[in-house]
C-alpha cells in the first residue's frame, strides 16, 4: 500500500488506513467521479481484487461529510474478493447545508453504479456518522440488499444532543455561561484534565433536559427562518415583478436568503470526564478534542460551528433531523450486521444495544469488540474478518 495511504493520516482522519491495514494484494484502484440525478458531484474511489479476480458483490460506504474513498476498509474487504466503492458525498469537508435528504441521492447514485457495473449484490456499510446515512437511504430509497453497521451512532443529531453545552447562556456570546448548567464547573463536579470529574445523578438528568432545550430554541430559531423566506416567497409570487419591481426585488431577496446559525460549544458530554457515566471501557476524553474537551468545546472549530437553518435541522437537530437509526432501522429489513466499539469515546453501550433492538431485519447479528475504539485501531483486521465471513455466508463474493 503506498506510503500516503498508510504511514501517515491527515488530521482529523482517522479512518484512514494503518500500515498494518495492508493486506498485501495487488489491489486494483479506479477513481469515479459521477453526478446525481438533482446534478450534484460525488466523488470516489472503487477498491477491486487483483486483476483477473472476478466479484459480484459490492459494498459501498460513505459518510455526510467525511472521505471514505480511503476508509480502512476499503482495502480490507477488496482484497476479501470485493468490489469496495468508497466516496464522499457532495458536501465532502463541509456540511454547513448538509441535507441528509439529497444525500441518499448521493448514495442511492453509488448504488446504481455498482449496479451498473455488474454488481448482482449491493452491501450498504456504515461507520460513524455513515451509519444513520446508510440506514435512512434504505429506508427512504429501497437501495440495498444488506447493511453493516460499524461503530455506528445514533445519528448526527442524535449526538449533538448529548455533546451539546447547555450552559450557553446567549447564543451570541460564546462566553456567556449559566453555571448551574456547566459542566466544566468545579461546583458541578468538573476537575482539570487529567483527573477525572465526578457528576451527580441527579445533577446530570437536568443537564440532560437542559441539552435538549438549547436544541429546540436553535430549531425554533431555523425553523422561523426558514418560514420567513417561505412568506417572502408567496408573497412575491403575487407581485408583478414589470409593475413593481423594487417590491418585488426585496422579497425576492428574502425568499432566497438563507440564514447562516453560528452554534457555540458543541463538546460537552459529562460522560467524556466522568467514567462512571454508563461504564464501559472507553478511556477519558473525546475522538474530537485533542485531548482535552474544555478547549474543544471552546476552541475556534467544533461541530456544527456554522450552518444553513435547513443543514441544522436536517444534520444536526436532534429533534428535526430524520437521519435516526432509532426511526430508519426499523425499516431496514435486509440481513444487518452491528458492530459496537466497547472502548468508543462517542457511543454508549446502552445506544449500541438500543440500535440492536431497534433493527427490524430478522436477519440480525450484533457484535462487540472489547476494548476497540471508535475508529477501530489495533481491531480492524479482527472486525473485518467478522464483516466479510458474515457476507459469505449470505452472498456471493
Amino acid at each position: 500500500m503506498p506510503h500516503s495511504l498508510g504511514a501517515e493520516r491527515p488530521f482529523g482522519a482517522g479512518y484512514w488506513p494503518l500500515p498494518e491495514d495492508d493486506p498485501g494484494s495487488a489491489l486494483q484502484r479506479e477513481a469515479i467521479r459521477l453526478v446525481t440525478p438533482d446534478h450534484a458531484l460525488v466523488r470516489g474511489i472503487l477498491w477491486t481484487p487483483p486483476a483477473g479476480t472476478p466479484w459480484k458483490t459490492a459494498i459501498i460506504l460513505s459518510h455526510p461529510r467525511a472521505d471514505f474513498s480511503v476508509h480502512y476498509a476499503c482495502p480490507l474487504l477488496a482484497a476479501a474478493g470485493y468490489a469496495v466503492f468508497g466516496f464522499a458525498t457532495r458536501y465532502l469537508n463541509n456540511d454547513t447545508d448538509c441535507l441528509h435528504e439529497a444525500c441518499v441521492q448521493d448514495v442511492r447514485c453509488a448504488a446504481q453504479e455498482m449496479r451498473r457495473r455488474g454488481a448482482e449484490i449491493v452491501v450498504l456499510f456504515g461507520n460513524s456518522g455513515g451509519g444513520s446515512l446508510m440506514a435512512l437511504s434504505h429506508a427512504e430509497s429501497g437501495c440495498g440488499d444488506a447493511f453493516v453497521g460499524v461503530a455506528a451512532h445514533p445519528g448526527e443529531g442524535v449526538f449533538m444532543n448529548q455533546v451539546i453545552d447547555p450552559s450557553v447562556a446567549s447564543e451570541n456570546d460564546p462566553h456567556s455561561v449559566v453555571r448551574e448548567l456547566d459542566m466544566y464547573d468545579p461546583d458541578n463536579g468538573w476537575r482539570p484534565w487529567p483527573t477525572p470529574s465526578h457528576y451527580d445523578p441527579e445533577w446530570l438528568k437536568g443537564y440532560r433536559e437542559a441539552q435538549r432545550q438549547r436544541v429546540a430554541r436553535i430549531d425554533a430559531v431555523a425553523e422561523e427562518s426558514i418560514e420567513r423566506a417561505r412568506e417572502a416567497r408567496r408573497l412575491a409570487s403575487d407581485v408583478d415583478r414589470e409593475s413593481d419591481p423594487r417590491a418585488w426585488r426585496e422579497l425576492r431577496q428574502r425568499a432566497v436568503h438563507s440564514e447562516v446559525l453560528c452554534i457555540y460549544r458543541t463538546l460537552a458530554d459529562p460522560a467524556y470526564l466522568d467514567p462512571e457515566i454508563e461504564p464501559d471501557d472507553r478511556p477519558l476524553g473525546s475522538l474530537f478534542a485533542f485531548p482535552d474537551p474544555l478547549d474543544a468545546n471552546y476552541g475556534r472549530a467544533g461541530l456544527a460551528r456554522t450552518m444553513t437553518a435547513r443543514g441544522w435541522l436536517s444534520t444536526w437537530s436532534g429533534r428535526s433531523s430524520r437521519a435516526k437509526l432509532a426511526d430508519t432501522l426499523p425499516a431496514v429489513r435486509v440481513p444487518t450486521l452491528l458492530i459496537h466499539a466497547t472502548a468508543d469515546t462517542e457511543i454508549r453501550l446502552s445506544q449500541a444495544r438500543g440500535i440492536r433492538d431497534a433493527a427490524g431485519s430478522e436477519d440480525l447479528s450484533y457484535h462487540e469488540l472489547r476494548g476497540a475504539p471508535h475508529y477501530l485501531e489495533g481491531h480492524r483486521i479482527e472486525a473485518m474478518e467478522i464483516v466479510i465471513d458474515w457476507i459469505r455466508d449470505r452472498f456471493p463474493a
